[in-house]
């Protein structure tokens, strides 16, 4: 399939911003899988191991940008694509954005793209996502890297900086009064340590990547589609606590919004009594890029 064709378009726009966006967009393919259209990147070798790695929110595969070369380079085929409703994929009304349909095209993904065993990496609302597609194909995963989420939903609450964007109409309007400066302070404050690795050009990448095309609506309805219940949580806890394969927890300990209370019930799910912790907040892929790479690539490399 073609590389997907420029879709981010906003006379507002500063050229630097754009710049950005085509140099990711440019950087990968389109695909369709489950009747929807997204966009993947990858890098490495197709004899190396799939490493599938999995953004939540208000992300996209933009957000893997820096770690894809280093997973490369450790020998690893590294794969980043988007879920429906955000990056540059589509956003069908007619959707099921609740964790439950996000795993499941999550899976028509992966099968659309080949892969047949993978490495797992989940990040925010990909690790409810992702855990779940892994709880039911088991025999495909080969390892489970956690970066900060969420693994108990029947008592997570959202943070304040997520709150507002769950409650019909309210959300809407948080969103149409959140201007570029203000998303911009709000994605410092909440998930950047070192503000030194990101440039404005890139924060607002993801500030147009998450609107792009319908406003945000998209966004909005998966973030009304969290399933914060004991069977979710049942589902992840038996089905992770009975895994055949590895799983390693890597973790910005500095983050405000998942923080230290998650990464306790990530070990006590997991069993994972060794976490690497980083001095990073939400979005430790940004600042901290090699370091997660290479505990990704450590755990993964060795098993093919």
């Amino acid at each position: 399939m073609a590389p997907m064709a420029s879709t981010v378009r906003d006379p507002a726009m500063k050229p630097e911003t754009r710049e950005v966006i085509e140099a990711h967009r440019a950087a990968g393919r389109s695909f369709e899988a489950g009747g929807v259209r997204s966009f993947v990147r990858e890098q490495g070798s197709e004899r190396g191991g799939a490493v599938v790695l999995v953004h939540g929110v208000p992300s996209s595969s933009f957000l893997y940008r820096k770690m894809l070369p280093v997973l490369a380079d450790e020998g690893l085929r590294a794969i980043a694509f988007d879920l429906p409703g955000l990056g540059l994929a589509e956003r069908p009304v007619e959707f099921d954005y609740s964790w439950t349909g996000l795993a499941r095209w999550l899976g028509e993904a992966i099968d659309t793209l080949g892969l047949d065993r993978v490495h797992l990496v989940v990040h925010d609302i990909g690790g409810p996502i992702g855990c779940e597609w892994a709880v039911h194909n088991a025999e495909r995963v080969l390892s489970l890297t956690v970066l900060n989420t969420m693994l108990d939903p029947a008592t997570f609450k959202r943070p304040w900086s997520m709150a507002p964007f769950a409650t019909r109409g309210v959300g809407s309007a948080w969103l149409r009064g959140t201007p570029r400066p203000a998303f911009r302070r709000l994605f410092l404050a909440q998930g950047i340590a070192d503000r030194s690795a990101i440039t404005v050009a890139e924060i607002d990448a993801y500030y147009y990547l998450l609107r792009r095309g319908d406003g945000g609506r998209a966004f909005l309805r998966i973030m009304r589609g969290f399933e914060l219940t004991d069977a979710k949580r049942r589902l992840l806890w038996t089905g992770l606590g009975e895994r055949p394969y590895p799983a390693r927890i890597v973790w910005g300990e500095l983050d405000p919004a998942l923080g230290l209370d998650q990464l306790e019930i990530a070990q006590r799910v997991l069993g994972v009594d060794d976490p690497t912790r980083l001095p990073a907040k939400h979005f430790l892929q940004e600042d901290q890029a090699p370091a997660v790479a290479q505990a990704i690539a450590d755990l993964a490399a060795p098993l093919g």
